[in-house]
């Protein structure tokens, strides 16, 4: 356990301006408060904020940071209060403290299916100060090196997958690495210790066959680039097990056949000397292809900055070499955290190499907010937050040439949600470099996109099915959500106009009002919509409007007409195939524009529309309340195309299906989908789904296929 002038030496050791006495006072408070408490393990609880302080002052954080560490639990397990912290240390530290007890507490009930709402209102405290983040990863961190003391195994395992899952993630996209890799191999070990085991093993092997290989390779990378008059730095090192177990998994290679168990890192003065470095490495010793990555000129989204490249180095060895400067390899090290190294100019005064690294840092983090800020549930939060936070990059660049990092598999909908969300909102179509594509192309690194937008459009609930992005797929949530709201809000309103008719009543926004109560929904606009999707019936809200009304019995027998109708009512409308979110058609079922429809109230769901000669509608006919009048709007001007199934029997001789297929298209109809359903020596049977208008264009279709010579039958089959 640290001493306390050992903290206060490591605080002035990097920054000489700290408040000495502050930090004196908050350990000299923190001990008292904590008293006799213990740890698991049996350790005084002081030792848990004094090592929390002690991992911050590795990365190098300010006074008030360092303070917190020491002070995070004392509002949680002592008696202190947030006026006492305010009036002993300041406003600034009593709410990082405040921050971080929040998120303390939520943890402490943490169970899966509460972890996504903890992380929701977890991201929410760390919008405000981004230190909240920084002392709680620092206490993940302790607590996760102290985890075997917990003596329940599920404990144990449920801390060590959410670690696994959101907290290394976090450290990693906050560019701190040290603290990132550590969590995971921790987590490793619990998750899975016999496969760490092992692979430990495997490395001890490997390494008594080695030698003293890292130290004699990093020698002669530096020998080679100081002869060529670069001053520079070499480190090696050999990666943790998890790293290489994730790289083995994804790659399914063995120990043998990994290239980077070990790693270098060459550090210069200067930028350009990063590039003069590549040069001399390169010259000496042969590039693996493809192992060559250059984030200097495009950084990775956490701010990293890097030249990569895999080389055959000394001694024949395979060796991954990171080259990078000074200034590059602090946020490299620090993440967000060096932040605070260069705030004011307390590294030299020097932050033009680096004010770009931390943008895009807080970029991400701003995105995370506008999700929140989107709504949804906190599953999909925490769905979304996962999908950034695991995802590798690709970088893609506007036509004005602004770059755009996004995760690999990224499609033009999730680059035009990265540009703006209005962008991805009314997104119609795109180029990839000059080419009109597919929505749902894949992008690659280097691509230049340009979106082609429309103010008429709105997101397609098709484009969740192949976005890669968290704020891609939130937004397109919301905007589905807030369009199926007002769906059902207009359903509703004419479904009880057509009730309410019927019954002789008006159906006013006044009258309407008296139901909100007694059915307990908070405004109009709630009442209307559960009316639409079928939560509320209209007879349940005449009830309630009119007690002394009789209900209407409603509804359409198949074959019948709408019992106690009033024409003055109307039926629901029917505008197109794509209805919308509030009417949808049934799977399987082929209603076409002519044939007499009708709708089937779906609770939650809306109304789902059936051909009216169906025989699944069997299953309704003891609940005549959920059938709703349904007729075609079709806009003559603008016709539309429908799918319609056909089932084939046809003769199994040379050119049947070519007659099928060419008099189908003179008929002005599309094959969507064709497949073989059965077949023998002299027929087979085909089910051909086609594109048509309406129900005179099938007909049409039909009986000139049944004049075609090769065609034995066709039907249409009904569900």
């Amino acid at each position: 356990m640290l001493r306390q002038y050992e903290l206060v030496d490591r605080v002035l050791g990097y920054d000489p301006k700290a408040d000495e006495a502050l930090i004196n006072r908050a350990y000299v408070y923190a001990m008292k408060q904590h008293g006799n408490q213990k740890r698991a393990s049996g350790d005084p609880y002081f030792s848990h904020p004094i090592e929390v302080a002690g991992i911050l002052t590795d990365l190098k954080l300010d006074t008030a940071t360092i303070v917190t560490a020491l002070l995070h639990d004392t509002i949680e397990d002592t008696g202190s209060t947030m006026e006492e912290l305010t009036k002993l240390f300041g406003p600034q530290v009593a709410g990082l403290v405040d921050g971080v007890t929040k998120l303390t507490r939520l943890e402490l009930t943490s169970e899966r299916s509460k972890q996504a709402e903890n992380f929701r209102k977890f991201l929410l405290a760390m919008s405000n100060d981004i230190r909240v983040l920084l002392v709680k990863l620092a206490d993940r961190l302790h607590n996760m090196r102290t985890l075997h003391f917990i003596s329940s195994a599920d404990k144990r395992q449920r801390i060590a997958l959410e670690t696994m899952e959101i907290y290394a993630p976090l450290a990693g996209r906050m560019g701190i690495q040290e603290v990132r890799e550590e969590l995971e191999d921790l987590a490793f070990k619990e998750l899975n210790p016999e496969a760490r085991e092992a692979l430990l093993k495997r490395l001890n092997e490997f390494r008594e066959a080695s030698g003293n290989t890292v130290k004699l390779i990093a020698d002669e990378i530096k020998a080679k680039l100081n002869e060529e008059g670069l001053s520079c730095e070499v480190i090696g090192r050999e990666k943790r097990p998890y790293s290489m177990w994730r790289k083995m998994e994804r790659r399914a290679i063995s120990l043998e056949q990994l290239s980077d168990i070990f790693g270098f890192r060459v550090v210069v003065d200067e930028l350009p000397d990063c590039y003069r470095a590549v040069g001399i490495l390169h010259t000496n010793w042969p590039m693996v292809p493809g192992r060559f990555k250059d984030y200097i000129s495009t950084p990775k989204a956490n701010g990293y900055r890097s030249i990569h490249t895999t080389m055959i180095g000394p001694q024949k060895k395979r060796a991954e070499v990171q080259i990078r400067t000074r200034k590059m390899h602090e946020v490299a090290e620090y993440g967000i955290a060096a932040h605070w190294l260069y705030k004011e100019g307390q590294v030299n005064g020097e932050d033009d190499e680096t004010s770009g690294d931390f943008a895009g840092t807080f970029r991400w983090l701003r995105q995370l907010i506008e999700m929140l800020e989107h709504g949804g549930t906190p599953e999909e939060f925490l769905e979304h937050t996962k999908l950034q936070m695991f995802s590798d990059q690709v970088f893609c660049f506007t036509p004005n040439g602004l770059l755009i990092t996004l995760p690999r598999g990224a499609t033009p909908i999730d680059f035009a949600y990265a540009v703006h969300t209005e962008i991805g909102d009314t997104c119609v179509g795109c180029k990839i470099n000059g080419r009109h594509m597919p929505l749902r192309t894949r992008l690659e690194n280097g691509d230049e996109v340009e979106i082609i937008r429309s103010q008429a459009q709105r997101p397609s609930p098709a484009w969740e099915a192949f976005v890669a992005t968290g704020k891609a797929r939130s937004a397109i949530r919301r905007s589905i959500r807030a369009t199926k709201q007002a769906e059902f809000s207009r359903l509703g309103r004419q479904i009880l106009k057509n009730a309410f008719e019927q019954a002789g009543k008006e159906a006013t926004d006044t009258l309407l009002e008296r139901a909100l109560g007694p059915l307990r929904r908070s405004d109009l606009n709630e009442l209307l919509a559960s009316v639409g999707d079928g939560t509320l019936s209209a007879p349940q809200v005449l009830q309630v409007v009119y007690p002394t009304e009789p209900a209407p019995k409603g509804g359409r027998r198949r074959g019948g007409k709408m019992n106690g109708k009033d024409e003055r009512g109307g039926p629901v409308r029917v505008t197109g195939l794509a209805a919308g979110l509030a009417t949808r058609f049934a799977p399987e079922m082929f209603p076409l524009p002519g044939e007499r429809i009708v709708g089937i109230m779906m609770p939650g769901e809306g109304i789902t529309i059936y051909p009216i000669d169906t025989p699944a509608l069997e299953e309704f006919d003891g609940e005549p309340q959920r059938w709703i009048d349904a007729t075609w709007d079709i806009d003559p001007e603008n016709p539309q195309t429908f799918p319609a199934r056909l089932r084939v029997t046809a003769k199994n001789e040379v050119g049947s299906l070519a007659n099928i297929s060419t008099l189908i298209a003179d008929y002005g109809s599309n094959i969507a989908n064709l497949s073989l359903a059965q077949r023998d020596t002299d027929f087979y049977d085909i089910q051909i789904d086609l594109e048509v208008r309406d129900v005179k264009h099938l007909t049409r279709v039909m009986s000139a296929l049944n004049g075609l010579s090769c065609v034995n039958s066709v039907v249409r089959p009904r569900r």
